[in-house]
């Protein structure tokens, strides 16, 4: 008997004031590569969470001109959203479509 198939979904979407969002996720045993985020648009990934071992966690992290933010967009052990939405001020989840502010806002190097 084959065990079933979980799929999770990360989205994470740009509503940065007229802005192009650079966007780097990897977890432990795939980078993603970076990718330029249009505003208004989303990147998103599926993938099948570790069910033994080791759990799935994905980092990110954001960049916008001289601004940069760094988050955990997934991680299996605890509850996270995989919803998020980039805005002016920081990153937040989006649970149920409503977004809610989690993350500290933008620093520069």
């Amino acid at each position: 008997m084959a065990l079933p198939t979980v799929q999770v979904s990360v989205y994470i979407t740009n509503q940065v004031t007229r802005k192009i969002l650079i966007v780097h996720c990897r977890s432990k045993d795939d980078d993603l590569g970076a990718h330029a985020v249009a505003v208004g648009s989303s990147i998103h990934w599926s993938f099948g969470p570790n069910i033994f071992g080791a759990r799935t966690v994905f980092w990110c992290k954001l960049a916008v001109q001289d601004k940069r933010i760094s988050f955990v967009a997934y991680e299996q052990e605890r509850v996270t959203y995989g919803d998020w939405v980039v805005r002016d001020d920081g990153v937040y989840a989006r649970p149920y479509g409503h977004p809610m502010f989690l993350h500290a806002p933008w620093t520069q190097p």
